[in-house]
């Protein structure tokens, strides 16, 4: 990465100074990552964030909002302040398809492929550096990364002892808490190092409140050419339902900040809102890694893992039919308003490998894999009933579903970089996958047809092939050279499965698959750094909205034979004083699919012609950064520009639809453009004659100019064929765009004052 570069030549010194008694230590904690991570000759584009540039913009905000001024990304939020339920996308690439490792442990959710960061609160904090890997990126574990790869190093063990404390607290009675602490190295041998954090916020949105709790603690044991290290880590949330997003006419109605998650009447008329709408989880991770120094030229590394995770959210739901819900035994189809809870109980395990050889002579060569289990439960009980139940003795824990989710996964691969002559050197990495999914039990849904709970029975298998092979040409000491073709394979998740088989689909949902074309040159002095990244993705069956819903509401996806991501990233960096630097990157695009199929209103499917822009995908992303650093002073003002990103992938740009008066609305289906812009400014200084290393004092603004735009959103709108044989989207369903589409605002001009503390 052109930025990185940069910045590694003007904090080069400083780093090698604070590193030289810990040189063994550092490099031993660093054998897990080396199996995994994009190299300086790896023919691929990919960012590093090392643990500085993590702390200047951590101050309770997930994951996904830290990463979002590097290339090619947008991140959501739920809450519209970056704290609470939060994803990021990559190339419009949605979350389900990023790889995400913990010291190349796999951290995607076996069924659904993504991270939860909510469950991992101020995982931040714990993080020593972060590489995202943009594409298909290098052979990893866990799921198929099929858009980006994202490798995070958790916090090494520091040789001297430490203790700090970190504030912040600002707009939305936000606020973090965290204590750190190290022990150093003990005897030599010996450390210990942990984080104990609080973060909550009542959120921009109503009621979007978010209550978060964790800790990290790690110990390990180093001689000259071994680590044993063993880390848990911990993670509590409590966060109120913002899920449901809003219409357009919503936000005319009731605010941007409306929130219809729990909202019910009494007899007379009155809104209310269930004070327990609440989505509730535990998340418990354990690492054990074994570091070897083996020879000067070969490392290992052994992982063993385990994950617990459990919890529930609870809704209130009005006119439910009881039959659904196993409560109307004599079917007397009678409604009533129920609160029910959906729970899970999983259990996640296995161990990651690696063992990386270097001659120091233009040969680097790794072979690695793992194995890891999956084995999760869902199920469905009914707390409260309004009114009686016909047939039964309700039981206040009555549950009306209960299935199970086993996943193996497993892989092997081997990789290696061969310097051909001075400068040029090719890159051969070969990955086999093999995946194993079995669902079983009652689903949370009825066939209509035939009065009776829809019973899981899928048993699958997929073996992938993931070849990657390219050539690095490092021209000189300032440009380099690179071209790479990729292969990724990903098996269908849970909700594509559970999609087709509650619509009761005469087929099953295939796998997808991902070729991968990246070629980029890089220029780089001590002043200056700029590159640029061609891209070329094309998709065989990957999965898109059709804009149908299935047997409870959800909307359906479906593979399509062809689409593909075109673009390029552009980055530059430039540093003409101490006291002044520059960093800008862009993104420009062309996402498209072809053959994408509707529903009709009226019956039916219809193949729409011609290609259509792909969902959530923005043509244009581009990033500006000025940083200034003054005898301890810093000011930084980012500024991200997204462009238009369409909610369906038919192409539609507005909707039909009908105001109070019946009188003809087009209503959009885009998240439109939107410029946003924040302000850093922080101040160092020490005291340590009262026996504090430093103190940090500063304040953050986000969103300074109060840019009024929606971050994520959903559209299902009907599909109505003309009288010429066209197509139009319209919605019946209620008052302009009610009910077919929602939004999630984000939050205008807000802040966080922060502190931090090193003793």
């Amino acid at each position: 990465m052109a930025v990185a570069a940069l910045a590694a030549v003007s904090a080069g010194a400083e780093e090698r100074d604070e590193m030289t008694d810990s040189l063994t230590t550092v490099k031993l904690q660093e054998v897990q990552v080396v199996s995994t991570r994009a190299q300086k000759n790896t023919p691929m584009s990919y960012s590093d964030l090392d643990k500085k540039e993590i702390e200047k913009i951590n101050y309770g905000q997930d994951i996904p909002f830290l990463l979002s001024a590097t290339p090619s990304v947008t991140f959501t939020s739920d809450a519209g302040n970056g704290i609470g339920y939060t994803t990021i996308r990559v190339r419009g690439t949605d979350p389900s398809r990023i790889n995400i490792t913990s010291n190349g442990v796999p951290m995607n959710d076996s069924e659904s492929s993504q991270v939860f960061w909510v469950n991992m609160g101020d995982f931040a904090s714990s993080v020593q550096s972060m590489q995202i890997q943009r594409g298909v990126g290098t052979s990893t574990n866990g799921s198929g990364a099929f858009g980006a790869t994202l490798n995070m190093q958790t916090e090494n063990i520091g040789v001297t002892p430490f203790v700090g404390l970190d504030l912040a607290g600002g707009s939305y009675l936000s606020h973090k808490e965290t204590v750190r602490f190290g022990t150093g190295l003990i005897a030599d041998h010996w450390g210990l190092q942990g984080r104990l954090s609080n973060i909550g916020s009542k959120g921009y949105i109503d009621r979007a409140s978010t209550k978060l709790n964790s800790y990290f603690l790690q110990g390990g044991y180093f001689s000259d050419n071994t680590m044993v290290k063993i880390l848990t880590y911990n993670g509590v949330e409590e966060t109120y339902h913002a899920w449901n997003y809003t219409s357009k006419w919503e936000q005319q109605q009731y605010g941007r900040t409306y929130n219809s998650c729990g909202e019910y009447w009494d007899a007379d008329g009155n809104r209310h809102y269930y004070s327990d709408q609440t989505d509730n989880y535990h998340q418990q991770n354990y690492q054990l890694h074994w570091n070897q120094i083996l020879t000067d030229q070969l490392k290992m590394n052994v992982a063993l893992h385990y994950t617990k995770g459990n919890g529930y959210y609870n809704q209130y739901k009005s006119s439910r039919t009881l039959f659904e819900y196993n409560l109307d035994k004599d079917e007397t189809w009678a409604k009533s308003d129920l609160v029910r809870r959906k729970a899970m109980d999983n259990d996640f395990y296995g161990f990651v490998a690696s063992l990386v050889y270097d001659n120091s002579d233009g040969l680097q060569a790794t072979l690695g894999g793992g194995w890891n289990k999956y084995d999760g439960d869902h199920f469905g009980l009914v707390t409260w009933v309004k009114q009686p139940v016909s047939g039964y003795s309700f039981d206040p824990d009555w549950k009306y579903y209960d299935n199970n989710t086993k996943k193996t996964d497993a892989n092997i691969y081997a990789k290696a970089s061969y310097e051909f002559s001075r400068g040029l050197s090719g890159f051969l990495d070969l990955q086999y996958r093999h995946v194993g999914i079995t669902m079983t039990g009652d689903a949370d849904a009825v066939n209509w047809d035939t009065y009776k709970r829809i019973v899981y029975g899928l048993d699958k298998k997929y073996d992938f092939f993931n070849p990657k092979a390219g050539v690095n040409y490092q021209i000189d000491r300032n440009n380099r050279a690179y071209i790479s073709y990729a292969v990724a394979n990903r098996e269908p998740v849970r909700n594509n499965f559970e999609n087709a088989l509650n619509a009761l689909a005469t087929e099953m949902p295939v796998s997808e698959r991902l070729g991968d074309l990246e070629a980029g040159y890089k220029y780089q002095n001590s002043k200056f750094a700029a590159g640029a990244n061609f891209y070329y993705m094309h998709y065989k069956d990957q999965f898109v909205l059709t804009g149908a819903l299935d047997a409870i509401g959800e909307a359906l996806t479906a593979n399509v034979d062809k689409s593909y991501r075109l673009g390029v990233e552009l980055e530059a960096a430039w540093q003409p004083a101490d006291w002044f630097r520059w960093d800008v990157n862009a993104t420009l695009s062309r996402n498209r699919v072809e053959g994408v199929e509707i529903a009709l209103e009226d019956g039916g499917n219809m193949i729409l012609d011609g290609e259509k822009p792909l969902s959530f995908s923005p043509d244009i992303i581009f990033n500006n950064v000025f940083t200034f650093n003054y005898r301890g002073f810093e000011a930084g003002v980012i500024s991200q520009f997204v462009g238009d990103q369409y909610l369906t992938n038919t192409g539609f740009k507005t909707m039909e639809c009908a105001d109070e008066n019946g009188n003809t609305t087009y209503e959009t289906l885009q998240l439109k453009n939107h410029w946003n812009t924040n302000l850093n400014l922080s101040y160092k200084f020490g005291m340590q004659k009262y026996g504090i290393k430093d103190v940090t004092l500063g304040c953050t603004i986000y969103n300074i100019f109060s840019a009024e735009y929606d971050n994520n959103g959903w559209a299902a709108p009907q599909y109505r064929k003309q009288s010429d044989g066209s197509v139009t989207a319209v919605n019946t369903w209620g008052c302009r765009d009610a009910y077919a589409v929602g939004f999630a605002p984000s939050a205008p001009i807000n802040f966080m004052a922060h502190l931090s503390i090193n003793f």
